[in-house]
């Protein structure tokens, strides 16, 4: 059974996966895999871009979305005739000539990765270019596109790392995708620690992250911005601890917490002991 593998971090958002779909399946009729994508309104890979902090503490977030080729697919489920069936590889193709004018087929999909072609009145999706492994290529375009490697694609059981490690999309509702992620953005929580009555940024100073539920903690340094992050970590409720040499120790408690959102804490000052 074919899987993809999309590793997040590796991500630049440079949507050359978007691109070479479009150039793909626009205006191409790939029957009976798929009908042509229209010009406009469709992305059977689309980058999800998401802002993360508060200035100056920002980061952009890349996570690539497509049909998640699921093994227990809502879409099957609902699709009359044997409009949407799943190959011998895994891979889930909406038909494109029974899918006529069962709009159901995209209502049932939980990951908004199905559209409706208004024009030719049929449903449509990612096939993970069906027809061109057919024709003996070895990846779908997206793929064979990706320069960062975010994007892989092949057997189950070459992932077997990929499958005890990655994540699935909204696993709540038992899908089964055939779609594996990777370091899907977690919280972060980042901040400076500053000697603000001399006006310097304090370098190598130790910030302790304490989880005040679990008592989990974790440790960094501040850079030579005096600036320090901790990355990929749950979302709850935290204290701050900041230690450096000829200084006073501080702990921060209040407003930290990672619940709702990513946090910058902005600056930490500490004083001369």
């Amino acid at each position: 059974m074919k899987m993809f593998v999309i590793d997040v971090a590796k991500c630049v958002g440079c949507r050359s996966c978007e691109i070479v779909c479009k150039d793909e399946h626009v205006d191409n009729d790939w029957s009976p895999i798929a009908l042509p994508q229209p010009d406009t309104g469709q992305h059977w890979m689309t980058v999800k871009e998401k802002e993360r902090g508060q200035v100056p503490k920002v980061t952009v977030a890349y996570t690539p979305i497509m049909c998640q080729h699921c093994k227990n697919a809502p879409c099957m489920a609902v699709a009359k005739d044997g409009a949407v069936y799943r190959r011998e590889d895994g891979l889930v193709i909406v038909d494109p000539v029974k899918a006529k004018g069962q709009k159901e087929i995209v209502e049932a999909c939980p990951y908004g990765a199905m559209f409706w072609n208004e024009e030719l009145d049929v449903a449509q999706k990612c096939t993970g270019c069906a027809h061109l492994l057919d024709d003996g290529w070895t990846v779908p375009r997206c793929v064979d596109a990706c320069a960062h490697d975010a994007l892989r694609f092949g057997d189950e059981e070459d992932f077997a790392e990929e499958l005890a490690a990655g994540e699935l999309l909204k696993p709540e509702l038992n899908t089964q995708p055939s779609v594996i992620y990777l370091n899907l953005p977690k919280r972060f929580i980042g901040g400076e620690v500053a000697d603000l009555e001399k006006e310097e940024v304090i370098i190598g100073a130790k910030v302790t992250l304490t989880n005040l539920e679990t008592g989990e903690s974790m440790e960094t340094t501040t850079d030579w911005f005096g600036d320090f992050w901790f990355k990929q970590i749950p979302a709850a409720e935290y204290a701050i601890t900041v230690e450096a040499e000829g200084y006073r120790t501080r702990e921060v408690k209040d407003f930290v917490s990672t619940v709702e959102k990513d946090l910058n804490v902005g600056t930490i000052a500490l004083y001369e002991a």
